[in-house]
């Protein structure tokens, strides 16, 4: 298996993302496809690594696609391409073994942090599918920001960074818990204030975020 593939319905996703994937070796060759059927064609003759599958897919659907290549036996890791009020589309997704979810606008450094951070620690199928976001904040919320190069990196908390740590892992909130000698809503308070210090929406982002700046390795 080798390289990534862009699968969404949206041709200046397609293009930004594809676009963004080249120049990042692990990533190579970046391909995309505008279909679910698209995407069957390119995994057929050349497995990718990476699959980063739209939620909202036309036609044969986000669901369908990944059951066909699960049929096929393509090893792939799956990650959605999503927006907050996605949840039901990413809970099925989820379920059949997609690993988590970005924003349709990630960013090259973002992309390269999650590839590097996905392609390091492979999961079984079993936990694939136990890897949930934990509830983040709303778009509109007044404690988002921004992050970009050059600013101070946030402080985080102790039990904050254990947390951070336990999904950079792929651990879920309930194993992260029990990691800790917490309960699965007190992990949560924490990833929810994390995410509100990293300006993360989800966990792939966070991680992400973690791994540019040092704060996990």
């Amino acid at each position: 298996m080798t390289g990534i593939v862009v699968c969404h319905g949206s041709p200046v996703v397609r293009e930004r993302l594809v676009s963004a994937a080249q120049g990042i070796t692990a990533l190579a060759p970046a391909r995309f496809a505008a279909s679910g059927e698209e995407l069957l064609v390119l995994a057929r003759r050349q497995p990718p690594t990476i699959v980063l599958l739209d939620a909202h897919l036309p036609g044969t659907g986000p669901v369908e696609a990944i059951r066909r290549l699960r049929l096929m036996n393509v090893g792939a890791v799956i990650v959605m391409l999503a927006q907050p009020g996605d949840e039901i589309a990413l809970d099925r997704a989820i379920t059949l073994g997609a690993r988590g979810f970005l924003a349709p606008d990630v960013g090259r450094a973002e992309l390269a942090a999650v590839a590097a951070h996905v392609l390091s620690t492979p999961l079984s199928p079993q936990a694939l599918a136990r890897t949930v976001r934990a509830d983040v904040p709303g778009p509109n919320d007044p404690l988002r920001r921004v992050l970009t190069d050059g600013v101070a990196v946030p402080e985080l908390t102790k039990r904050e960074l254990e947390v951070l740590s336990g999904m950079s892992h792929g651990r879920s909130n309930a194993q992260i818990g029990a990691d800790l000698y917490l309960s699965e809503d007190t992990v949560k308070t924490h990833a929810r204030r994390l995410f509100r210090k990293l300006s993360a929406s989800d966990r792939a982002q966070a991680v992400a975020i973690g791994l540019r700046r040092g704060l996990i390795l």
